[in-house]
């Protein structure tokens, strides 16, 4: 358990409510000023009456931006209920390795409630980043991560090609993304000088949701409203394109994950995407980077096991790196800004709504 309390991030929600003591004492204090009572009402009603019009502005531009989202988004339910259990079993083996530390040392990527595992192709983000900033995030050296298992091409990959939705030899990259219950992935738009479009993802264990233009904050952590909703059943794939892909970050929220869940991400690697050089260090030098090792205890490994040695709150992951927080969580996506510097000259619509991004 936490130091405050809480073992599910979903928790930390629910015990957050508006607080609106503040505009309530204001009117209890102006009345009891006579006069200037009245004045005091009469400018947090105008105020009021200002911020209504600017929602309704507001609502108006995420109705706009929503209708762009859904249109850029092919979602199929392509996997049954018999075809997910198999798969899902191939995933508890993958956490199952991943636990014994028999997979490369790139192949895993810990974080709370959240585990990853790259094949094919893996790549730097965030506090692995050695300079941090736009457009930073650069694919591992090859062979620093595992080879795609061959389930995932005979039961995944192969049957979105007969099903048109990816063409033969598209994916070279699959990444596992392995929640429990309160975990979350924060906001972003997935790397475009390292990733080309479409980007293909399946559900299993559980359903979720998918949110689009939401805004995190930490400590404690919260969510803002969504743009727009998508639903992601069990066996679904979905595809992201366009706008949906491009111009809007997409996140899971705490709240969304009730159960374990877990997706496969399918994409393909530009061929002229940056690597790692060979004689740089990623985040730290060796003896400084922590390396997967095999448990020291009896236990048995098992599908939930590799979450059990992390941080259960994602406020201990903020405070990793307190003096990088603020400028992290206010500053602009890199694949945003890098696409802005290839498309300058082009004109470009826009919803007229700033998108506050964060690399994942």
């Amino acid at each position: 358990m936490a130091s405050s309390g809480y073992s599910d991030l979903r928790e930390k929600l629910k015990s957050m409510t508006p607080h609106r003591e503040e505009i309530n004492n204001k009117f209890v204090d102006g009345m009891s000023n006579g006069s200037s009572g009245k004045a005091q009402k009469r400018k947090i009603r105008e105020s009021d009456e200002d911020e209504f019009e600017h929602s309704d502005d507001c609502a108006e531009n995420m109705e706009q931006e929503a209708s762009r989202v859904k249109s850029s988004i092919l979602q199929e339910s392509i996997f049954s209920p018999e075809e997910c259990a198999l798969i899902e079993e191939k995933i508890d083996d993958v956490v199952t390795r991943g636990e014994a530390g028999l997979y490369r040392e790139h192949t895993v990527d810990r974080a709370p409630l959240r585990n990853k595992y790259f094949f094919g192709e893996g790549y730097t983000y965030g506090s692995q980043l050695e300079k941090r900033g736009p457009g930073q995030e650069k694919l591992y050296r090859k062979g620093e991560v595992d080879e795609i298992p061959s389930w995932v091409h005979d039961l995944v990959i192969k049957r979105l090609v007969s099903r048109g939705v990816v063409p033969e030899g598209f994916v070279n990259s699959a990444v596992i993304n392995d929640y429990q219950p309160g975990g979350c992935i924060v906001s972003h738009v997935d790397p475009q000088h390292i990733f080309a479009r479409p980007i293909v993802s399946v559900s299993f264990f559980s359903d979720s949701a998918l949110c689009f233009g939401c805004r995190f904050q930490f400590k404690p952590i919260r969510v803002s409203e969504p743009v727009f909703v998508l639903p992601v059943r069990r066996g679904s794939v979905t595809v992201l394109s366009g706008y949906a892909a491009d111009d809007i970050t997409h996140c899971i929220r705490p709240q969304d994950i009730k159960e374990r869940r877990a997706v496969i991400i399918l994409r393909k690697t530009r061929p002229d995407a940056p690597r790692v050089d060979s004689g740089s260090p990623i985040s730290a030098s060796p003896a400084e980077r922590p390396t997967l090792k095999a448990k020291r205890t009896h236990r048995r490994a098992t599908s939930s096991a590799a979450h059990r040695p992390r941080v259960l709150e994602m406020d201990k992951e903020e405070n990793r790196h307190p003096s990088n927080s603020r400028s992290r969580r206010h500053s602009i996506s890199s694949e945003n800004y890098w696409k802005r510097g290839q498309d300058s000259e082009k004109p470009r619509e826009s919803s007229g709504r700033k998108v506050k991004m964060r690399r994942h």
